[in-house]
């Protein structure tokens, strides 16, 4: 199955070098382009796109107003594609993607592809996973589906993007509109959400014991408890993280699975 993409952009120059570089993937169906940010919004009203590249500078509505008339519940997955670096915080603010600056160059469209295709792929996880529940719960069953998730997490870094292995991940820290993913003296930080990381990864796995910790139970070496409210992990690196009374529940309930 094809991407339905979108170019929108007020440079024409700018349109056929990106729609040129998509041209070679296979499994990217540019569908339209658009001029100005009253096009795009005119053109995903009408015909809705899987995957929409969109500049941020252009005549009339801005790529930020955009959204904000879609609204981001109802916004594809969205490459902002710009020459202005001082837009990059706010684009992430707004949970886009990835950011591109033009030129754009072969080499960073494709790492942003690559992370294209992985969130496909976990969405795509947990819709099946949600279809099949829902049928089992309706044949009074709950046996749950065999899911394949990722084994390495792509973290982009400007120019530079690297390969973490999820296993070797300890535990994730929320940070603003990141998350922090701590892997032994190191950590590197994602443009993902905790709910989106607790999605992606294995629940048998990965628990998230707090609305702001997300841990790999083979790292938990204590569980420390305050009565019945909130209390704490030790991570075997000596971190002490807060876990919330539902996180200690998926914790317990981890455990058992393993």
């Amino acid at each position: 199955m094809k991407l339905r993409t979108l170019i929108a952009d007020d440079e024409p120059l700018a349109r056929d070098r990106l729609r040129s570089l998509l041209s070679a993937e296979e499994e990217i169906e540019v569908v339209g382009e658009c001029r100005n940010g009253r096009e795009v919004v005119e053109q995903l009203k009408t015909q809705p796109v899987d995957l929409l590249f969109l500049d941020i500078q252009m005549p009339g509505n801005t790529g930020f107003d955009v959204m904000d008339q879609i609204g981001l519940a109802r916004m594809p997955l969205t490459v902002f594609v710009t020459a202005h670096h001082n837009y990059a915080v706010k684009a992430f603010e707004v949970h886009a993607l990835d950011y591109l600056t033009k030129p754009v160059e072969p080499a960073r469209l494709g790492a942003t592809l690559v992370q294209v295709r992985e969130r496909i792929h976990s969405r795509a996880a947990v819709l099946t996973q949600e279809a099949f529940q829902a049928v089992m719960t309706s044949l009074g069953s709950t046996v749950a589906p065999r899911i394949d998730y990722p084994k390495r997490l792509l973290i982009p870094n400007g120019a530079k993007d690297s390969f973490v292995d999820v296993g070797d991940i300890e535990w994730i820290e929320a940070s603003d509109y990141y998350a922090c993913l701590h892997v032994g003296a190191r950590s590197f930080m994602l443009r993902e959400t905790m709910k989106e990381l607790a999605q992606t990864l294995d629940p048998k796995r990965f628990v998230r014991i707090h609305r702001s910790a997300i841990v790999n139970v083979e790292n938990v070496k204590e569980i420390l408890r305050d009565g019945r409210s909130e209390g704490m992990v030790v991570m075997s690196g000596g971190q002490r993280l807060k876990m919330s009374k539902a996180g200690w529940q998926a914790l317990l309930a981890a455990n058992r699975t393993c």
